[in-house]
């Protein structure tokens, strides 16, 4: 779950990060008064999930209130790679003399939260990775010690700033790495944090990505959830309990296990098909949920058959048999289908899908080849 800049940097400020005043507007008229109280010239920022933000013409300079009212309302409704601009942030202008790059990441190899550093901001840290990687410096954090005073100071060193930033560099990074902790983000990210007139560090854009795992935790960030960030599929599979992302092939995958579902893509892939989705119903999954599923997987108007792969361990076969076939009582459909059971109830399961002539099969592979040549009309 992304946050918005606004969300984050208020976070941000939580943890004793500077951040430029600033309030957001829905309207153009909430722009002027919030331009007219902070004075001076102002940034209008508008507030969707993607990047690219200022090249769409989303991020604009106002040098006083009317310019910020015209703006605002140039911003407001504005399309940018497929969201609708609903709100702006208004920020105080800022003399920007440098821009640095500061993120925390979590390092699935090493298995630890990592600061990372560049003295280019401003930028996307991948780009800078790409053509100076030098400029990119790591810094691995062990839990059980947590982020030191020494450690951050050695990171001002590295990056080359001057003594009299060393200790607000150390506050930020300690600042932006307790955000990170607090928060169970996988990503925490100033990028610019700027250096401006009287010689001060400002984090002037920000932005969290939360762990969807470990939201049950905080009630009080679930609630700041942007629903433009997903698709109808992507909420109604997050509301029922469902692990689905949708892909550009033809062939929709309902599989019980991540593990088992990256499997059913790759051979219907070996088989000369393409999936639709990753979509696990996880352990235990009820005919009710299943038929949810399905009917999240029938609204991609792409797929032209699906394949159903279960290996009954917790999950019953013949719940997802039953849910198979009350999914298509309430979404009836044309689309092709085959089934592979296997484990626990296999035999029931088999026969309640045999008695409403529901094409089976007994191996992954018979049941990929099948989904495939059936979509293909075969």
């Amino acid at each position: 779950m992304k946050l918005h800049e606004y969300q984050s940097k208020r976070i941000f400020a939580e943890h004793g990060i500077p951040i430029p005043k600033g309030e957001v507007a829905t309207s153009s008229d909430e722009a002027r008064e919030i331009a007219r109280k902070l004075g001076g010239p102002v940034v209008i920022k508008s507030q969707v999930l993607v990047g690219g933000r200022g090249k769409a013409g989303g991020v604009k300079v106002a040098k006083n209130v009317d310019e910020a009212e015209e703006l605002a309302d140039q911003i407001l409704g504005m399309d940018i790679k497929g969201l609708t601009v609903d709100k702006v942030l208004i920020d105080e202008a800022a003399d920007i003399r440098e821009e640095i790059y500061l993120g925390v990441v979590i390092d699935r190899a090493l298995q630890k939260p990592v600061v990372i550093a560049s003295a280019e901001g401003g930028v996307e840290i991948e780009e800078v990775a790409k053509t100076n990687p030098e400029a990119i410096k790591r810094l691995p954090i062990d839990l059980p010690v947590g982020l030191m005073d020494y450690h951050a100071r050695n990171l001002a060193y590295d990056l080359g700033l001057r003594r009299v930033f060393v200790n607000q560099f150390i506050r930020i990074v300690k600042g932006l790495y307790q955000s990170f902790i607090d928060t169970d983000a996988s990503l925490a990210e100033i990028n610019p944090l700027v250096i401006i007139e009287g010689e001060k560090l400002l984090a002037v854009d920000g932005k969290i990505v939360l762990d969807d795992s470990a939201l049950y935790r905080h009630p009080e960030l679930v609630e700041l959830r942007d629903i433009q960030e997903e698709t109808s599929s992507e909420r109604e599979a997050r509301l029922a309990g469902l692990s689905y992302v949708k892909l550009d092939g033809e062939i929709g995958c309902m599989v019980n296990g991540a593990g088992l579902a990256m499997a059913t893509m790759d051979i219907v892939k070996y088989y000369g098909g393409a999936p639709a989705n990753f979509l696990d119903i996880g352990g235990g999954a009820k005919s009710d949920k299943v038929a949810a599923a399905l009917r999240i997987i029938l609204s991609d108007s792409k797929v032209k058959g699906i394949l159903f792969n279960i290996f009954g361990g917790i999950t019953r076969c013949d719940e997802v048999a039953r849910g198979i076939l009350e999914a298509l009582n309430a979404v009836p459909t044309d689309v092709p289908m085959v089934a592979r059971l296997v484990g626990t109830n296999e035999e029931e399961g088999r026969q309640i899908l045999a008695q409403a002539n529901f094409p089976s099969a007994s191996s992954l592979g018979e049941a990929a080849q099948k989904a495939v040549n059936l979509a293909k009309g075969a």
